[in-house]
């Protein structure tokens, strides 16, 4: 699988917030926007945890977990032009890794992954 193009400015995090495309799952919720101007550039991607998934190593684990679980699901379902952000939740830390898996995949289809628009 080619490299993960990664958001890091904030307001690039700010604009994918902005377009209010979101989907909730257990173990992490999924933010989505579109690049109108660049609809053929890869599509990026973006981790973030609040403190309210707890102290710094906590937080930094939960990214590690998202990360990983995005190296298994993004290359098959992120669209071309589309901006994404993981937000990590309480739960990231205590679900079982094939179902973080699970939900960011079931989170990349409902918000018009790449595979749903070739499916029909």
């Amino acid at each position: 699988m080619s490299k993960i193009v990664r958001l890091k400015r904030r307001a690039d995090f700010l604009a994918v917030s902005a377009q209010r495309r979101k989907c909730v799952t257990p173990g992490l919720i999924l933010q989505a926007g579109v690049r109108p101007a660049e609809t053929a550039a890869p599509p990026r991607l973006g981790f973030t945890a609040s403190r309210k998934v707890g102290i710094a190593v906590k937080r930094n684990r939960a990214r590690r977990r998202l990360k990983e679980a995005a190296e298994r699901v993004f290359g098959r379902y992120a669209a071309p032009g589309h901006d994404y952000v993981v937000i990590a939740r309480g739960e990231t830390l205590t679900r079982e890794f094939s179902d973080l898996v699970a939900d960011l995949e079931t989170a990349m289809r409902r918000l018009g992954g790449k595979e749903q628009r070739a499916g029909g």
